[in-house]
């Protein structure tokens, strides 16, 4: 449970009566440090957004709507990383808090470095399918279109993954399809599993997801670092990408 250091002494009235109560165990808490106006007042966007008040000095429009921030989800996470770790770096910060002002501050000064290792999805695949991954024989991934994949885009990484085995890809390229049959046609057969002839591919394809779903498409490239404990391996150099179309994935492992 995350919540400002405002709410630290009415907590601790709290765990007392869970202490006092067998078998209940209060919950783990992380308080962070207040973000203030230039009154001093907590800031409310509750109170701004039905223009109750005027936002204070320094508010900037990500402070009270996330899907404000300039930028992509990673690099917003990065960020408030950042900034509570840097808040919170002293023990006498405490029961701190920041005006809306120092926050802004404070942000101005962040150098944005890359994410080392990247960020990536996390996606399971069986063990047949993840070996041919990792060998390189299987060029093509396949996936219906759900929510969580339609913003995927060439330089975002998928990090594959079966038991205990992990394999890091980059993806080149991204591709949709109206349906399994267009998507077997366009990035062939053999890419999506070469050990399977293209019926029964697309017999199992269907009878894993619902043929009215639409298909999303990825092909894998890959260069020689291996990022499994075991069965993840390549040479150096890439795997050939399938042709462009207006709807498929290619991914890298690093």
């Amino acid at each position: 449970m995350v919540k400002g250091g405002d709410w630290a002494p009415g907590c601790q009235l709290v765990d007392a009566t869970f202490a006092a109560l067998r078998g209940i165990h209060s919950p783990p808490r992380i308080f962070t440090p207040m973000v203030l106006t230039d009154t001093g007042a907590k800031l409310s966007k509750s109170l701004i957004r039905d223009n109750k008040v005027p936002p204070p000095p320094g508010t900037q429009p990500w402070m009270l709507n996330a899907t404000e921030w300039n930028g992509g989800i990673d690099d917003y996470v990065d960020a408030m990383v950042w900034l509570v770790r840097l808040m919170l770096s002293n023990p006498k910060h405490f029961y701190r808090s920041y005006t809306t002002l120092e926050v802004n501050r404070l942000m101005s000064t962040r150098s944005v470095t890359p994410t080392s290792p990247p960020r990536a999805r996390h996606m399971n695949l069986y063990r047949r399918y993840f070996d041919l991954v990792a060998s390189g024989r299987k060029t093509i991934e396949v996936r219906v279109q759900y929510a969580n994949l339609r913003d995927l885009a060439a330089g975002q990484y998928i990090r594959f993954a079966c038991g205990t085995d992990e394999c890091l890809t980059r993806v080149v390229r991204a591709a949709r399809y109206t349906g399994f049959d267009e998507m077997l046609d366009a990035e062939g057969p053999a890419n999506v599993n070469p050990d399977s002839p293209r019926e029964e591919q697309l017999a199992g394809i269907r009878r894993i997801h619902n043929p009215e779903r639409r298909p999303w498409a990825s092909s894998p490239s890959r260069s020689s670092e291996s990022e499994s404990r075991s069965s993840c391996r390549a040479n150096d150099g890439s795997v050939r990408p399938s042709s462009a179309r207006p709807s498929s994935a290619t991914r890298q492992r690093r």
